[in-house]
């Protein structure tokens, strides 16, 4: 595991532009530069997983280690970005649309959004929503 980046923090006021650049970041799949927007006591929720909230990743040493295994099975997960809102000083949302085959053939490909709360200048909460794609 390569060593932790230094904290990115956002801009005061918020921006879509710094938005942007966490999107860039997930694109690249280096997880050390992902993991450099994150507060260290963060709470990630995913889009799946048995709780009301799908999973509740805590953390940010947590969140590493699933990001780290997430790469692992699906190597060229992409996000598009679609379109990003920004509330007030700590809070914004981006929209995007997810793509990649998994390990096992698993084929991604959804749209959703990311709900995000800043403390510090560092995301403090991310809560991921997509689409569940069901044939008729």
């Amino acid at each position: 595991m390569s060593q932790a980046l230094p904290p990115t923090r956002a801009p005061s006021p918020l921006t879509k532009a710094f938005l942007d650049s966490i999107g860039a970041a997930f694109n690249s799949r280096d997880v050390e530069r992902i993991c450099s927007f994150f507060h260290d006591d963060c709470i990630f929720w995913l889009a799946l997983g048995p709780e009301h909230t799908g999973r509740s990743v805590v953390g940010k040493e947590a969140v590493r280690k699933m990001l780290t295994d997430r790469f692992k099975v699906i190597p060229d997960m992409h996000w598009a970005r679609l379109d990003e809102y920004v509330a007030g000083d700590n809070r914004g949302v981006t929209v995007w649309r997810v793509t990649g085959k998994a390990a096992d053939g698993t084929v991604l490909d959804y749209k959703g959004c990311d709900l995000y709360e800043f403390k510090d200048g560092l995301i403090w909460r991310k809560d991921t929503y997509w689409k569940i794609v069901r044939p008729d």
